[in-house]
């Protein structure tokens, strides 16, 4: 059971880690993450490269501490998916994060389903092997294997739910105004 639980945690935490990537009206550093810059021919993440700050609910600043670096960071940026257009002073690029619209949160929150279902199936797919590990357990008897695979699936099931419970909280703050 504790290999099942750490399976699962591992799940739930890989779920937040998507959902913060998730871009809503609010600035979050974490929609960066995954966006590199070529620093001295290496790939590197931005957020490894620059201070990134939130001075208010709409805005963040990059501030790059090699300079040199700062219209790497504009370009891969302006490159990215995440459709913002940075605006640089020549110290700092500044990030806008306009208000979706009514059309543009729809779709964010299906994509949070989307995430949210393929964490349910990689639980169920943990369960499965559970499962399977049981049925071939030679030393167990068909009861207690009944027991045990009773036990998966009520751990299942509350991790299930706790995966329906940050897919709600999420599509609140996604469509929130």
């Amino acid at each position: 059971m504790a290999d099942i639980t750490a399976q699962m945690d591992k799940t739930i935490e890989n779920l937040k880690h998507n959902f913060a990537k998730v871009r809503t009206g609010r600035a979050n550093a974490n929609v960066l993450a995954d966006i590199t810059v070529d620093y001295y021919g290496v790939a590197t993440p931005i957020t490894q490269v620059a201070a990134v700050k939130a001075p208010e609910a709409h805005m963040l600043m990059v501030e790059p501490w090699d300079k040199a670096l700062l219209n790497a960071i504009v370009k891969a940026i302006s490159a990215s998916d995440l459709g913002i257009t940075p605006s640089s002073d020549g110290t700092v690029i500044r990030l806008p994060f306009p208000a979706p619209t009514e059309e543009r949160r729809r779709e964010l929150v299906k994509e949070c389903r989307e995430l949210a279902e393929q964490a349910k199936v990689a639980i169920r797919n943990i369960r499965r092997d559970a499962n399977n590990k049981l049925d071939r357990d030679e030393d167990l008897t068909e009861d207690d294997v009944r027991r045990e695979q009773a036990k998966v699936q009520k751990h299942t099931d509350t991790y299930v739910a706790k995966i329906d419970e940050l897919l709600k909280v999420k599509e609140a703050e996604v469509m929130e105004i």
